[in-house]
C-alpha cells in the first residue's frame, strides 16, 4: 500500500515515511536499516504527542520525585518521554547503543551489534509543561565504529564530534506537533495530522533566511553575559540596528524552530552560574547545529563551530549561538572586538 495519503482536493500528501523511502532510493546500496530507525523515532514521536496533549487529565505533570543526572528535579513526563524513545528504539535490532538526558550513562542495547548511536533530550523544556509552552524532543545518530561491537566502553562511539552525525532532529509540541530532521541532504519539516494518525510533508528543504531581525536570549542574565555578548545586544537595541525584536519562550526547540523558519539567533552564552553554558553539546547542540548548516545557517560557542567541539563527556555543556549566518558572524565580531575587556 501506498504510503502517499490523498486528503479532499486534488493535492497529493506525502508521509514522512513515503519521504524516507525516497531518500533511501537515491542510495543504491542503502539497506532500509536506516529507514527502519527513523520509523521508530516517529512512531515516538506520535505517542508523546499524545501524551503531552493530555498531561492534565493523565495527571502525568510536576514532579516526579528524583533528580536527574544534573542535579534537576525529574519531571514526570520528563521520564515517560524517555521510556517511550527507549522501547520505540531499544528493540528495533539496529540500534546499538542509546543515550539521554535522563541516562547518568550510555545504555548497549542487549549486547547488541546495531550500527547506530542514538542520543537525545526526550523532552526539552520539560519545565515549562506545567503552564501549556510548547516542549520538544531532539535527537542525534551516529554510526558506530564497527571494531567495537566486542562489549567495549560505548562512550567510544558516544563521544563522536557534531560532524560525523548521520541524522538529527527535532520534534516540537506546540499548537501543532512538527517534526523536522535531515540526514545531511537538506532539512525537512513534517505536521502531525492526527485524523491520518501520521506526519505530513509540511516544507522540503527548508532553508533558514540569511540575515533577521529577532534574537532570542534569557536577559535575566544580562549582568554575567561576556561583554561581547552585553555590546552585541546593547546594538540589537540601537536606532543603527533597526532595532531588533526579542523573542524567548525559554524552551531551545521552540525558540531554534522559529528562529529556523524567520530568521535572527538564538543566544545562551556563559555565566557566572554556568561558565561552560548551560545547553548540552551531545544532544542539544550538536543536532540542532547540523540542522542550521543544512537549512545555511551557522552555530558556534562563540569561537569555534559547533559540529567541530570534541566531546569529553556525555553530559558535556557548551555555549551556544545559532540562526542566520550573518547574525551569527556579526555576534563573532563582537566577540573578537571584546575578548578581552571585562564584563560591562
Amino acid at each position: 500500500m501506498s504510503d502517499q495519503v490523498h486528503l479532499s482536493g486534488p493535492k497529493t500528501f506525502v508521509t514522512i515515511e513515503e519521504h524516507i523511502l525516497g531518500q533511501q532510493r537515491s542510495h543504491p546500496t542503502a539497506t532500509g536499516s536506516f529507514s527502519w530507525l527513523l520509523s521508530g523515532i516517529t512512531l515516538a514521536a506520535r505517542i508523546i504527542s499524545a501524551k503531552v496533549r493530555r498531561a492534565g487529565i493523565l495527571e502525568v505533570l510536576g514532579e516526579a520525585g528524583d533528580v536527574n543526572v544534573h542535579g534537576e528535579q525529574q519531571q514526570k513526563l520528563d521520564i515517560l518521554a524517555n521510556k517511550t524513545i527507549e522501547q520505540c528504539l531499544g528493540y528495533r535490532g539496529n540500534v546499538g547503543i542509546l543515550a539521554s538526558e535522563e541516562l547518568d550513562h550510555p545504555k548497549v542495547m542487549g549486547g547488541s551489534s546495531g550500527k547506530y548511536v542514538v542520543i537525545f533530550d526526550p523532552l526539552d523544556g520539560s519545565s515549562n509543561i506545567d503552564v501549556n509552552v510548547s516542549v520538544g524532543t531532539i535527537f542525534a545518530i551516529f554510526e558506530r565504529d564497527t571494531s567495537n561491537f566486542n562489549g567495549e566502553d560505548p562512550m567510544t562511539d558516544v563521544l563522536q564530534q557534531g560532524h560525523r552525525q548521520v541524522a538529527a532532529g527535532y520534534i516540537v509540541y506546540g499548537s501543532s506537533t512538527v517534526l523536522t530532521y535531515t540526514t545531511g541532504e537538506g532539512v525537512h519539516m513534517f505536521t502531525l495530522d492526527p485524523t491520518v494518525g501520521g506526519f505530513i510533508l509540511a516544507q522540503e528543504n527548508v532553508r533558514m533566511p540569511e540575515s533577521g531581525k529577532m534574537f532570542s536570549v534569557n536577559e535575566g542574565n544580562w549582568n554575567s553575559f561576556p561583554r561581547g555578548i552585553q555590546e552585541y545586544l546593547k546594538w540589537c537595541k540601537s536606532d543603527a540596528a533597526g532595532p531588533y525584536t526579542a523573542r524567548y519562550i525559554g524552551s531551545l526547540v521552540a525558540d531554534f524552530h522559529r528562529t529556523l523558519l524567520r530568521g535572527g539567533i538564538f543566544l545562551y552564552p556563559p555565566t557566572a552560574k554556568s561558565p561552560t553554558g548551560k545547553l548540552r553539546l551531545l544532544y542539544e547542540a550538536d543536532p540542532i547545529a547540523f540542522l542550521a548548516e543544512q537549512a545555511g545557517g551557522k552555530a558556534t560557542d562563540g569561537q569555534i563551530r559547533i559540529l567541530d567541539k570534541q566531546p569529553t563527556s556525555l553530559h558535556e555543556r557548551t555555549p551556544f549561538i545559532v540562526g542566520s549566518v550573518r547574525e551569527v558572524e556579526r555576534v563573532e565580531e563582537f566577540m573578537r572586538k571584546y575578548a578581552e575587556s571585562p564584563v560591562a
